[in-house]
């Protein structure tokens, strides 16, 4: 390692983003389907993915937790709004900011280690993820960029899906990196929602906002975000979900159903349902509850259902490409579900 510049030194292999369009999965998902485990899991959470996509009625709403963009993929969300595969988003902030917002204000993330000297990276303002490094400074830039974005908006209530769309159209003219998956919500008008926004890089730059303007600010309305949702449930009785990992974005798009029937306006419940996930179902948590037990619930029919134990950057490829080379997706009406906020 370079003495004179051990930080250029250890971010230097940079993490490159999967182009599901660039080869050919369906061979190997079909082969998955002949096999036993987790590879005839994939091969049916696959199908039912594809069936999604091939139901004119279907809306899709993709949940995302944990740090897969960060891990390489990133440009599968993305396109999977490019090519009309989902209609709506629910997320943790730090998928939304730390990540893709991160990467389209032209910062990187690094290939590094999990045995690295935690010490060091600290003393050099490196921040890891697992073995994925990000620098600290160039974050704080992005923590900046969220209190300016804010600081430029009416001081009221906000729903994350509103602030997210503000950033998307921040995007378009500020980008360094094209097509991110906030820019192109925004183009397509795909609502992306982040309960928990703050929990994430967004929550530095909203207190900043709110630390310099303690009497005209703005705050998040995290209630709308769900009841906006729920209308998004309520004006799609057919709904199925990709579900990336657990936590808060997996069980707010769930709930849904509930919320709708609370509210007098009964729905089915979500048709479809792929989670993909390495939770242990054991501790009774919501990011490894199965779906068999979320139909108890009322939440999600067991008829097109499948979990998937599995790390989630070693098979969400295969499943995304499969999906794109399949091609269902050039048949789907785009529902730009956005507009019906506006």
């Amino acid at each position: 390692m370079s003495k004179n510049n051990p930080k250029k030194e250890l971010l230097h292999t940079l993490v490159e983003h999967l182009d599901i369009s660039q080869f050919d999965a369906r061979p190997i998902i079909e082969g998955m389907g002949k096999m036993s485990f987790t590879a005839r899991d994939l091969a049916r959470g696959t199908s039912i993915f594809n069936q999604m996509l091939s139901d004119p009625d279907c809306a899709i709403i993709l949940t995302l937790a944990g740090s897969t963009s960060a891990g390489g993929c990133m440009n599968i969300y993305s396109d999977m709004i490019k090519y009309n595969m989902v209609d709506a988003i629910v997320a943790t902030g730090a998928s939304i900011v730390d990540m893709d917002f991160f990467e389209a204000l032209g910062f990187k993330h690094y290939q590094g280690e999990i045995s690295a000297d935690d010490t060091q990276l600290r003393d050099l303002y490196i921040n890891r993820i697992y073995d994925t490094y990000i620098d600290e400074e160039e974050l704080q830039h992005c923590d900046k960029t969220i209190q300016a974005i804010a600081d430029s908006l009416p001081a009221k209530p906000t729903s994350s899906r509103e602030f997210i769309y503000e950033m998307g159209r921040y995007l378009t003219t500020h980008a360094k990196k094209k097509d991110s998956l906030v820019e192109l919500a925004f183009t397509h008008d795909v609502p992306i929602f982040c309960p928990a926004f703050t929990d994430s890089s967004a929550g530095f730059g909203l207190v900043m906002h709110q630390a310099n303007r303690p009497e005209q600010h703005l705050t998040l309305d995290s209630i709308r975000d769900f009841r906006e949702l729920t209308d998004i449930k309520i004006m799609n009785e057919t709904t199925g979900l990709l579900m990336i990992g657990g936590g808060v974005p997996k069980n707010f798009a769930q709930d849904t159903v509930v919320c709708a029937e609370l509210l007098g306006k009964p729905v089915g419940m979500h048709k479809y349902a792929v989670q993909i996930t390495v939770a242990d179902a054991r501790d009774g948590a919501c990011s490894s509850s199965t779906l068999q037990e979320a139909h108890s619930w009322g939440k999600v029919c067991v008829v097109n259902e499948q979990m998937v134990f599995a790390e989630a950057t070693s098979v969400l490829p295969l499943l995304a490409s499969d999906a794109y080379h399949r091609g269902h997706w050039k048949h789907r009406k785009r529902r730009a579900l956005a507009q019906l906020f506006r």
